[in-house]
């Protein structure tokens, strides 16, 4: 465990909320059924974008520049996974899509939504049109906090949605050293954080009955 000072100190390390602004104290909490709205978009070439974006989040804990950086050759839907590069930590890594993100892949490469070459992720305009590749991480943010409101989260960010993912795979058990390499954290200080408070309290204490 941490002391209170300590916690602070990773606290102020977390990834930044947003790029030039403060971070926020708190995540905006996410649900298992708000994340599974998220995740469901419509079907349109934004909604089928925008499906991809929340899985990358949601599912696979991308940093937002990690989602608006991924090249349309890292996704290999034969084989399933997905390769994108981590500027932070400067490491490439390759996931197993889950079954909401290759859903989402495929719809979004079967209907001729993404580019032939270069950034995966294309920009939108009125109506819902898609137009050039490549969306600044600005952008994403926006996006997704215009997509967090539809559901009544105010504020949500992409931050939130990999505090999202990376606070689900401490609850349902996932082994520090395999959360901490997922993540790209460089050390086990920040995955520490959510499998501390995964754990729960009072577990071991005996009261009488």
């Amino acid at each position: 465990g941490y002391s209170h000072k300590e916690s602070l100190r990773i606290d102020d390390k977390r990834d930044a909320t947003r790029r030039g602004d403060a971070k926020k104290a708190e995540a905006v909490a996410i649900t298992p059924q708000q994340a599974k709205q998220l995740k469901k978009q419509p079907n349109t070439p934004q909604g089928r974008r925008d499906a991809v974006l929340m899985a990358l989040l949601l599912d696979h804990g991308l940093r937002v520049s990690e989602a608006a950086g991924l090249e349309v050759s890292g996704v290999d839907l034969a084989a399933g996974t997905v390769t994108f590069y981590r500027p932070k930590v400067n490491m490439t890594q390759t996931h197993r899509l889950t079954r909401d993100a290759k859903h989402a892949m495929k719809a979004y490469f079967d209907h001729g939504d993404a580019p032939a070459v270069g950034l995966l992720l294309r920009a939108s305009a009125s109506a819902g049109r898609l137009t050039h590749a490549g969306v600044s991480e600005r952008n994403l943010s926006g996006r997704v906090a215009t997509l967090g409101a539809l559901i009544g989260l105010e504020g949500l960010s992409a931050h939130d949605c990999r505090h999202f993912w990376a606070t689900q795979a401490a609850r349902n058990g996932t082994a520090i050293d395999r959360l901490q390499d997922a993540g790209g954290w460089s050390s086990v200080a920040m995955p520490m954080r959510y499998v501390e408070r995964a754990k729960i309290a009072n577990d071991g204490v005996k009261l009488w009955e």
